[in-house]
């Protein structure tokens, strides 16, 4: 089969590999049908990802099409449809007993794509498939699916769970790329007074805008215009959905006494903490892997028509063309790009 495979920092090829195989019980295997790329693949090729070794099929956000099952597999048979989740989960383990899938000690966690081989790919080992794995019903289609993986349980849980948003908050998105306008979908779900969503690229704030936030901002303007809505005092929540260094701490200089930054940005690079700062302000600063716990909730909320994922794609490839989609979701000042959808 062919696949997308990391070659050492900033090195990547769509090459022939051997078809993946059940290597344990608890395993399937999909048939690819539709992937996207995610802002974590394009820190792992600037290897802010180290523990991502070369020779490592690269991705973490599926649908397909189980083709075999392992022995202990029971919710899953051949022909089902399925999303495979970002996060795969033993379901015995501490961390798992109590959803916190992300922290898996029984050989889950976030591997797919990381530690182990991942979905950019024509086909794809999925552990623990009965954990792993969501059916998805006939009315939400791949692309709505898809995003269903990572983004959207990521923006909620890391995001906008973890900054406990409120009816009537003034919430602040650092970042408005997929990640950021996840946060800005989700984070309407709790009626905040506000959404700010803040960005250098016009294209994103103006996607922000689409997607829900009812003001935009450039990191130089937003203090201002934050000061202006809240009479001085800040926000109550900022979401930094970045992952650098200057959007961490101006996340942290936006926030209200008594409110909460949550950090969902993957760093490559040490940022500081002004505790200096910070520790008289009561700021609560949270950060996170995502459980995807709240994928169930997610997906009834798209099949109902309450959440609507696909406005977040821009572009569409076929799986073979997936060098040009990377080149594409790498420029997105250039290009324009949010979320790009590859299918077969």
């Amino acid at each position: 089969m062919k696949a997308l495979v990391y070659q050492g920092e900033g090195n990547k090829e769509w090459t022939e590999v051997a078809d993946p195989v059940l290597r344990d019980s608890t395993d399937a295997i999909i048939r690819v049908d539709a992937v996207t790329i995610c802002g974590t693949d394009l820190h792992i090729l600037k290897g802010d990802v180290p523990t991502v070794t070369p020779g490592r099929i690269l991705g973490h956000e599926a649908v397909g099409t189980v083709v075999e099952v392992g022995s202990a597999v029971d919710g899953f048979r051949p022909g089902d449809r399925v999303l495979a989740s970002c996060i795969s989960a033993c379901g015995h383990c501490e961390y798992c007993r109590k959803g916190s899938y992300g922290q898996c000690r029984g050989g889950g966690g976030w591997i797919l794509g990381h530690l182990i081989d991942g979905v950019q790919a024509e086909f794809a080992r999925i552990p623990f498939a009965d954990m792993s794995l969501h059916k998805l019903p006939a009315t939400v289609s791949d692309e709505q699916a898809v995003l269903l993986a990572d983004i959207l349980p990521t923006s909620y849980e890391v995001g906008v769970r973890n900054g406990q948003v409120q009816p009537g908050d003034v919430v602040v998105i650092v970042g408005a790329g997929p990640i950021g306008l996840a946060a800005v979908l989700t984070a309407r779900l709790y009626s905040p007074l506000h959404i700010i969503a803040v960005d250098k690229a016009e294209s994103r704030r103006e996607a922000a805008k689409q997607i829900g936030a009812d003001i935009t901002a450039t990191p130089e303007d937003v203090a201002e215009i934050l000061n202006a809505v809240t009479g001085g005092v800040g926000a109550d929540v900022v979401m930094e959905a970045v992952g650098v260094p200057e959007t961490f701490e101006l996340c942290t200089k936006l926030v209200r006494p008594g409110g909460h930054v949550a950090n969902i940005g993957v760093h490559g690079k040490p940022a500081t903490l002004h505790l200096e700062d910070l520790w008289i302000r009561n700021i609560t600063i949270t950060t996170g892997l995502v459980d995807t716990f709240s994928t169930p909730t997610l997906l009834r909320m798209v099949a109902a028509g309450q959440l609507g994922s696909a406005q977040m794609v821009t572009h569409r490839f076929a799986l073979e063309n997936i060098l040009e989609a990377y080149d594409v979701f790498s420029r997105p000042a250039q290009t324009g790009a949010l979320k790009v959808v590859l299918s077969r």
